[in-house]
């Protein structure tokens, strides 16, 4: 992988001056393309068998319409809101994602700072360096939050959760949804087995996972509980009824099981099945400031940001990291202003208008001016 420049986003600078390197959310892809190898590259884009359920994420988010207001003072706009005791600049929620170190030196460390510099959230994956102790000493201040996978009995988990509440996290997510490793075929066909797999350990674990693990947290932990991977109104149900705090809509980004729904899909369902007795986080396919307006008017009381930080963090490190959520927020109030509301709280699903989607559904169909050809990438 090649050095990534180093930016320092300035604030005060309008977006679209000259001077700043980052104008568009594709501009950070062209550049994070560049930067990497085919294996690297192929770990941000790719996902599980046919690839059909990260099209269907995509596709779920394209097939809504919004229904806009009009006259009504919308000088000021305001995507800020209050989660996990803090205010947070925008609803996002950096996802967690393994080996970021393939893509900066300092991993998830930088995502962090990056986040923490900008007012995001910032949940770390128990397999990116540069681990949980040393990731909340590079971002003391940045709301983190902690995602574990099981590689050990009830001790282990128990040690990991309290780690995390030593460490100032914030939440501790628990992800559901990976008791198998999918096929990834993207690698099969290079023939190419990435590090992280072969030195992971455990697995059996992971596929031993059971509900008692999360009685387990909710008896002997005060830290909020996220279940992440959580796909049907009945396993939310559940859930909701051991305690669970937040209710994390994922199918991992179409990494796991393919031929699922599109997460836009699923959300309404779990909205209507914990009716407020948690709160909703939801990714998948999400890179648009319009997307996380659309998440938010359905339901979700959070956004993952998940390849769209793989690519900013290839293109530009911790700087990337934060100039990316700028653009986001950039979307954000401007679509936020021509749907005439003036926060989110002023956002719902009556917003919302089910429509035929126009693109072809990829990985990069948010993105219509990054040239690529889909038989090479």
């Amino acid at each position: 992988m090649n050095e990534a420049p180093r930016i320092r986003p300035d604030r005060n600078v309008e977006l679209g001056a000259s001077n700043e390197p980052f104008q568009n959310l594709h501009e950070f892809i062209r550049k994070a393309r560049a930067n990497l190898n085919q294996n690297a590259w192929d770990y941000i884009v790719g996902a599980a068998e046919t690839e059909t359920t990260m099209r269907r994420n995509r596709m779920a988010l394209d097939e809504i319409a919004f229904r806009p207001r009009v006259l009504r003072d919308v000088r000021k706009v305001d995507g800020s809101v209050q989660q996990f005791g803090r205010n947070m600049r925008l609803p996002v929620v950096i996802a967690p994602v393994g080996a970021l170190e393939i893509f900066d030196p300092d991993g998830a460390a930088s995502v962090a700072r990056g986040a923490g510099a900008f007012g995001a959230a910032h949940m770390l994956s128990s397999v990116s360096e540069p681990g949980l102790e040393k990731t909340a000493e590079a971002a003391p201040d940045a709301l983190r939050l902690y995602q574990l996978y099981v590689r050990g009995d009830d001790a282990f988990v128990a040690d990991v959760v309290s780690r995390s509440e030593k460490n100032g996290y914030a939440g501790f997510c628990l992800t559901v949804d990976t008791a198998h490793y999918s096929r990834r075929e993207r690698d099969i066909a290079k023939r190419y087995v990435r590090e992280s797999r072969l030195r992971a350990t455990g697995g059996d674990y992971q596929k031993g996972l059971e509900w008692r693990t999360v009685k387990m947290i909710k008896d002997k932990f005060k830290i909020p509980l996220i279940l992440k991977g959580i796909a049907t109104a009945e396993d939310a149900l559940i859930a909701v009824d051991h305690g669970v705090e937040w209710i994390y809509v994922s199918n991992h980004g179409g990494r796991q099981l393919d031929h699922s729904r599109g997460a836009m899909h699923v959300l309404p369902e779990i909205v209507d099945a914990v009716k407020g007795r948690a709160k909703i986080m939801v990714d998948g396919g999400i890179c648009r400031g319009t997307d996380i307006v659309k998440a938010i008017a359905a339901g979700a009381d959070l956004v993952g940001i998940g390849r769209l930080q793989c690519w900013a963090l290839a293109a530009a490190g911790e700087a990337g990291i934060t100039r990316m959520l700028e653009l986001l927020e950039d979307e954000v109030l401007r679509c936020l202003g021509l749907l005439g509301a003036t926060s989110f709280a002023e956002v719902d699903k009556t917003c919302l208008h089910p429509a035929t989607a126009t693109n072809a559904p990829s990985v990069f169909s948010a993105f219509p001016l990054f040239d690529h050809d889909p038989y090479r990438y």
